[in-house]
């Protein structure tokens, strides 16, 4: 039995065409606006959960990255004070010997002297070398120096590190424990820097009373130097793996969200011409009949 078919029917359904067709060109549209595939969750829910995941790993790997860039600045930053320490350390050793020469006159011995206390200043300011208002060889103590400027003694603690995460499960220590590289009050470098001075300017040979301390203070320096070198090449390893890891994150989130462009032209222009097409059919279904006007 063929079922009976009404205008109204026919309207209905035209409409109803009409509308899909015109839901379809608008989607095509807005992709092509925006270039993206996925807008909302309702348009592809599989593909916008994954685009949640990937963009929350694109957030931390995003916050390691700044965190990697933040490590290489205060080890940076201790690098280039620690080279200065060193440079003026083996200054301050040749100065030592120049004073340990016989037959020296006090002139020249009180000259030696303030050249040595200079250095001492020197040295002392590289020690309290701050990155952002932080002292980088305090770790996380708040005092502003890391060095009285007159007790010379040091205002950090050994376990306050100041760490940076560069992964998941691993940390990298920015900071540098100055105690262990310029000793601490009466035993610190500037304490030994000061005895030299002292004992130039009473007319005494400083050389065989300081130089392998002095010694041992560069050696200080150097196995900091070295300890700084590892973690920076920490540093730029994990710098090279995030910015791998955000590309590749970046490429992902574009295979799922970003539109074929050329692709979504062709659709949108078939699909219009099918609108077309649909509007002219409704025309001729649409049209009322002479009873149908003057009902």
């Amino acid at each position: 039995m063929i079922g009976r078919v009404t205008s109204q029917t026919i309207q209905r359904s035209t409409l109803a065409n009409l509308q899909t067709n015109l839901s379809s060109v608008a989607k095509l549209q807005g992709q092509l606006s925006s270039g993206k595939k996925v807008t909302k969750a309702s348009d592809d829910p599989v593909h916008a959960a994954q685009l949640m995941s990937l963009r929350g790993e694109q957030t931390r790997n995003d916050q390691y990255e700044r965190n990697v860039q933040d490590a290489q600045s205060w080890l940076n930053t201790i690098d280039s004070a620690l080279q200065t320490a060193s440079t003026n350390l083996r200054r301050a050793r040749d100065l030592v010997i120049q004073g340990g020469n016989t037959g020296l006159p006090q002139i020249a011995k009180d000259a030696l002297a303030t050249e040595i206390r200079e250095l001492q200043a020197g040295m002392l300011q590289t020690a309290n070398t701050t990155f952002l208002g932080r002292t980088v060889f305090a770790g996380t103590s708040a005092a502003g120096e890391a060095f009285d400027a007159t007790t010379f003694t040091w205002t950090g603690n050994d376990a306050g590190r100041v760490e940076r995460a560069v992964a998941d499960t691993a940390e990298v220590r920015v900071d540098s424990n100055g105690k262990s590289v310029f000793g601490e009050g009466a035993g610190s470098l500037f304490a030994l820097l000061g005895e030299i001075a002292t004992t130039l300017e009473s007319g005494g040979n400083p050389a065989p009373l300081y130089l392998d301390r002095i010694d041992g203070f560069s050696d200080s320096i150097r196995t900091e130097l070295a300890s700084v070198g590892a973690r920076q090449r920490t540093v730029e390893n994990a710098t090279v793996r995030l910015s791998d890891a955000g590309l590749n994150l970046t490429t992902q989130v574009a295979s799922i969200e970003d539109i074929d462009l050329a692709q979504v032209i062709l659709q949108l222009q078939s699909q219009h011409v099918a609108y077309q097409a649909s509007l002219g059919a409704a025309t001729k279904a649409l049209t009322p009949s002479l009873m149908e006007f003057l009902r």
